[in-house]
């Protein structure tokens, strides 16, 4: 491969031919010796040019006849195809191209040796193909289920030698199947029993964002195209950006979510040593339901001054398979009971089946959706972020406090983002309810039973 792209014009970088020597290599009865490899590396340092050229080679020097593409957006598969077609019509290449295909949500480049590339978007990568040699998954910390990923391992089940390529940087709790490479591959570094080739760039996890020497050594760990095609200068203009993004694009460490909606620190900043609930006084409770119905969480809210309030989390709930609404609502009541609770907040879109079964035991309910959840989410946000709010860093509700991602809608209006959250988020969800109730102005509000 490195004689290969330089006779092309397109000589790999040092850290790229370091890659292709240790990936690259064979059993000795000339199978891949890592038949699945994973590069993890900061943005911007090659390695989409690296599997562009990883697939030139697989065709002109490897003799893979139908090697196979494919990014998690539409858009980003053509831009890469985009570029494959740019080397190839830039070198000495160009001749030995029969055909180049243009489609929407399918391009294919075919040589006059026979070889094909197809690069797809993954919704439909591997349909209707059968055999590839190769296949190269680019941005996999945007695959957020195995859909694709398990219809990519049948299909090379009868290839004489496949090899399978998979290129990110740092994900999130989000990245489903990143996250179990990665755990895979620092086992088998360990091990040393896996046929797993796990290429990692990296930050030590405790790399300062400081300007010390500590930083730049951090960021030439995961950089390794610094001083080749990045320039420090570039790297230095970015260190204004939001810590979280710095991590994840420039160090390629990961972070709880990508878009947070709490800044960990902000949260950490409004824990107390321990909230205790005032059964004489006025209490909201919020609950909420995760999508699959699976995981619910009950959380309340008093007043503790005129400005701040506290939040506890005081129940979760977990099923495999789905939570029962008449059971949910009995673990309620008494907790209803227990405390002078004047409302339960709940959303139409999770947990209406609880609600109707709550009110005929006079319980009073409030849905909060629409555009009171859009203020509800926004009054949250206010809370922890001017201290206002208050709670005892519960580990469940800091885990999914932190794990809640926003989504927007419209210009400026967002909200918590059930399915598109990395992990759990009801005690968050359920949190911003309380909080629509605790932050109001008056000291009363009409509710709404039923």
């Amino acid at each position: 491969m490195i004689d290969f792209c330089r006779d092309i014009g397109f000589p790999l970088l040092p850290w790229q031919e370091w890659l292709a020597i240790n990936a690259l290599k064979v059993k000795p009865d000339g199978r891949w010796a890592t038949p699945l490899n994973g590069v993890l590396i900061a943005r911007q340092s090659g390695k989409t040019t690296f599997m562009i050229l990883r697939i030139l080679t697989g065709a002109f020097v490897y003799g893979e006849d139908l090697q196979i593409g494919t990014a998690h957006t539409l858009a980003t598969a053509r831009e890469a195809f985009r570029r494959l077609v740019d080397i190839v019509e830039s070198s000495k290449l160009q001749d030995e191209v029969a055909k180049i295909r243009w489609a929407n949500g399918e391009n294919e480049i075919k040589f006059k040796n026979g070889s094909r590339y197809i690069y797809r978007a993954s919704n439909n990568a591997t349909r209707g193909i059968s055999k590839p040699e190769s296949i190269h998954l680019d941005e996999l910390r945007e695959y957020k289920n195995e859909e694709t990923w398990a219809s990519i391992r049948y299909t090379l089940q009868a290839a004489r030698n496949p090899q399978t390529w998979v290129y990110s940087n740092a994900g999130d709790a989000s990245s489903v199947i990143l996250n179990a490479l990665k755990e895979r591959g620092h086992a088998s570094i360990a091990s040393g029993n896996d046929d797993l080739g796990w290429w990692e760039y990296s930050a030590h996890p405790d790399t300062p964002i400081d300007g010390s020497q500590r930083m730049w050594e951090g960021l030439a760990q995961a950089n390794p195209s610094l001083g080749y095609t990045i320039h420090p200068d570039n790297l230095k203009a970015a260190l204004n950006d939001p810590p979280d993004t710095i991590r994840t694009e420039m160090m390629c460490q990961w972070v709880v979510t990508l878009n947070g909606a709490i800044d960990p620190d902000q949260w950490a900043a409004c824990a107390e040593e321990e909230i205790e609930l005032d059964p004489q006084k006025t209490t909201w409770l919020g609950i909420d339901l995760s999508p699959d119905r699976r995981e619910a969480a009950l959380v309340a809210a008093q007043k503790l001054d005129k400005e701040r309030f506290g939040v506890v989390l005081l129940q979760t709930w977990k099923n495999d398979f789905a939570l029962d609404d008449m059971a949910l609502a009995n673990d309620i009541a008494p907790w209803v009971r227990k405390y002078q609770t004047e409302v339960v907040a709940y959303s139409r879109q999770t947990a209406s089946a609880v609600a109707v079964r709550l009110i005929p035991a006079g319980i009073p309910v409030h849905d909060v959706d629409g555009a009171d959840y859009m203020a509800a989410c926004d009054q949250w946000l206010g809370a922890v972020n001017s201290g206002r709010l208050r709670h005892s860093n519960q580990d469940v509700f800091t885990e999914q406090t932190l794990a809640a991602v926003k989504y927007q809608r419209g210009d400026s209006a967002w909200v918590i983002g059930r399915r598109a959250s990395s992990a759990t988020v009801c005690a968050a969800v359920a949190s911003a309810l309380v909080t629509h109730f605790a932050t109001r102005f008056d000291d009363g509000i009409d509710i709404v039973v039923g």
